[in-house]
């Protein structure tokens, strides 16, 4: 995998793969009684894996906002979102990303270095590129088809931060049960979702010092608003950057 731009042969196969995904959801339909509960046997209830990673959320915004009274409206909003979430979690899994959890409205992800498929790049570069591909087919490949269908494009925001997390699963055997990361990695990337903008992509500091010194210097500004967050001794302003740089579309 290419981190430092977006592969012509990757985009073409993207492409493709989209469409193909846009023509089987058009063809079955999707909603049906009852409900069935994906079995995840990663981890056993009430336990845990401590890793150093980055982690990244993501959360669809104005979500709540989008009309779904109807049986129609909810076929639609299911089909939208198998199509966008379907896209995203394979480019997350493509840059070496594990997808851990889906909010209903958002991702969360990690990324360790030295992951399988990320070569010798960190993990905060390699989530960044992952990030800026996600934008990349969303804007280019997914909006134009709900334009077409007269469907509200699909605008999410991203965070991005880097730190030592604990991956767990919690919750009630064979009942209610999800996996959480737990960590102020993950508990300032969560809450910085609050702070951003549609299309925005926010970088921790933790993370934003990992990146490329040209990526962080071209491509990175410091966000307007405190984070309410401190570090160090004595306790200093913990710092939100806007990454800005974004991939050339490819014809």
């Amino acid at each position: 995998m290419n981190y430092d731009g977006l592969p012509t042969d990757y985009w073409n196969r993207q492409i493709a793969r989209v469409e193909e995904l846009r023509r089987k959801i058009a063809a079955r339909s999707l909603i049906a009684a009852g409900r069935v509960i994906p079995d995840d046997a990663d981890l056993v209830i009430g336990t845990g894996r401590r890793i150093d990673a980055t982690i990244m959320f993501t959360d669809i915004s104005d979500f709540s906002q989008r009309s779904s009274n109807t049986s129609d409206e909810q076929e639609m909003m299911l089909r939208v979102l198998n199509l966008y979430f379907t896209e995203m979690i394979r480019i997350i899994e493509e840059y070496g990303g594990v997808v851990e959890k889906n909010t209903g409205d958002g991702l969360m992800a990690y990324f360790e270095d030295k992951h399988a498929g990320t070569g010798d790049e960190n993990s905060s570069k390699c989530a960044i590129a992952c990030a800026l591909t996600m934008q990349a087919a969303n804007e280019y490949l997914l909006n134009p088809i709900l334009r077409a269908s007269g469907v509200t494009p699909i605008q999410y925001r991203t965070t991005i931060e880097h730190g030592a997390v604990t991956i767990a699963r919690i919750g009630a055997p064979q009942r209610f049960n999800a996996n959480v990361a737990i960590g102020n990695a993950a508990n300032f990337a969560s809450k910085m979702l609050g702070q951003i903008k549609a299309n925005d992509i926010g970088v921790g500091r933790a993370a934003w010092v990992r990146l490329p010194e040209y990526w962080r210097n071209t491509w990175t500004n410091l966000a307007p608003t405190s984070t309410g967050w401190t570090y160090g001794t004595p306790p200093q302003p913990y710092p939100l950057y806007l990454y800005l740089g974004r991939w050339v579309k490819l014809v």
